[in-house]
């Protein structure tokens, strides 16, 4: 019965008055502190949602420097915690303090029990609805790069930057190898747009021959040229009060990066065959694996047009530079083709796992798919093993002697490999790492990961 009971701290130095509240409070699980040291032990352990703490703790009962002090520890190590204060009849000004500190509430002795769980009933309502609006609100902001699936600190500061870059109008150029998601972020700048509402509009430029991509593009009268029957729009007027993604922007033909490049300043194009000038309003995402800067100096491609693409330049990391998004990834994909072909396949054995964080994916996020939809086919068992992916295993890099570097490049590795087995969850991490969650934010804090 405890296990399915409400877990709450009590810090209090006083035997009787301890277990006054815990025959009062019978309906939830009391966890006992005597001191400032046992609370922070006790809360690092139970993670409780709500704190009962007495301002008079030793080794200053007469005063309230000790239990202000600890109000403030345990909001520093869980700021979502509710702490209730428990003051004396005589100590109003420290329970105001405490308040101001960061206290939820306060009661005095000698209390009422009827009162006191009313105000311990609201605060697990409260503290129950906060977590509930944080997790909408992270869903929320999740859900215009929901096709993202990722848990590295280099793609979650990807994600941060379409965020902050969405609302502006400015065009975008998305850099990165084939593979790595690019139109996904491009669909994510536009879902995050004010433009959002209006048509997302992609045209892949090395997908279409050179001889038809101007009228794909810029569209054509009728007479325009032999088979020309009916005045047709392009792809970018098409895209007018919405977003055009330009894809492989790096293989369109220099005469009609000249083209791209006036409708880019003047905000206008002309069909072909067309003679009168047409005002076309819209947001501009490219994106290309080729070196740009490469191909400028070698001719094959304007840099007026580079900087007027690159107003908001944007370079991805291959999946081989993202720490834990192998597994999270090929996790992902199993669910989803498993559900698909209809197999009872319940995730991966551990040399799979392996083999999946050893691969360099030089085919990136669409390899990665492709493999994985193939193993969920001809896998005999209800595991996807090594010899089912058909991966080796690898080399790795020898470790640094520097014993500061290597212990933060083992518990960057550990933490993103807990992340990705436990799809995100910060409890299950923190259990794969035999660590309390508070522990696990100090660690992830320290070493930069958010």
């Amino acid at each position: 019965m405890s296990d399915a009971k409400q877990k709450i701290l009590l810090v209090e130095d006083d035997p009787g008055l301890q277990k006054q509240l815990k025959w009062s409070l019978a309906d939830y699980e009391l966890v006992m502190a005597a001191d400032r040291d046992g609370a922070i032990a006790q809360l690092r352990r139970h993670e409780p949602p709500v704190v009962l703490l007495d301002l008079g703790l030793p080794p200053d009962v007469d005063g309230a420097t000790e239990g202000l002090a600890a109000l403030q520890q345990i909001l520093s190590l869980a700021p979502s915690t509710k702490i209730i204060v428990v003051t004396g009849n005589l100590d109003r000004s420290n329970a105001v303090k405490a308040i101001h500190l960061g206290a939820y509430d306060f009661f005095q002795k000698p209390f009422d029990p009827d009162v006191l769980a009313l105000m311990i009933a609201r605060a697990l309502h409260v503290h129950t609805l906060e977590i509930e609006n944080r997790m909408l609100a992270a869903k929320q902001r999740g859900s215009a790069l929901q096709g993202l699936i990722t848990s590295s600190e280099p793609m979650l500061k990807i994600c941060r930057t379409v965020e902050k870059v969405a609302p502006a109008n400015a065009t975008v150029l998305l850099l990165g190898e084939s593979g790595t998601g690019k139109e996904v972020l491009a669909r994510g700048v536009h879902e995050l747009s004010p433009r959002a509402g209006k048509r997302f509009v992609a045209i892949n430029c090395a997908a279409i021959p050179d001889t038809l991509l101007e009228s794909e593009l810029f569209g054509y009268e009728k007479g325009a040229f032999t088979g020309a029957a009916k005045q047709t729009i392009g792809r970018i007027e098409y895209a007018n009060e919405g977003t055009l993604f330009l894809d492989e922007i790096g293989d369109l033909p220099m005469p009609l990066q000249a083209k791209l490049l006036r409708f880019l300043q003047e905000r206008v194009i002309e069909r072909l065959g067309g003679r009168g000038e047409i005002p076309v309003d819209v947001r501009v995402v490219c994106a290309t694996h080729r070196d740009l800067a490469g191909m400028i100096r070698e001719g094959s491609f304007r840099e007026d047009l580079y900087y007027r693409l690159s107003e908001i330049s944007v370079k991805i990391p291959p999946l081989r530079e993202r720490p834990g998004d192998a597994v999270l990834l090929a996790q992902a994909f199993l669910e989803r083709y498993a559900r698909e072909q209809g197999r009872n396949i319940r995730g991966f054995t551990a040399d799979a796992l392996g083999a999946l964080e050893a691969h360099a994916w030089p085919g990136n996020v669409r390899e990665m798919e492709n493999l994985i939809k193939r193993a969920t086919i001809m896998a005999e068992g209800n595991q996807i093993t090594a010899a089912d992916l058909g991966l080796d295993t690898g080399h790795t890099e020898p470790p640094p002697f520097n014993l500061r570097q290597a212990r933060e490049n083992a518990e960057r590795l550990a933490v993103s490999r807990a992340l990705a087995h436990s799809d995100g969850s910060i409890a299950q991490a923190a259990e794969l790492l035999g660590i309390t969650r508070p522990t696990l934010y100090d660690l992830m804090a320290k070493i930069g990961m958010k």
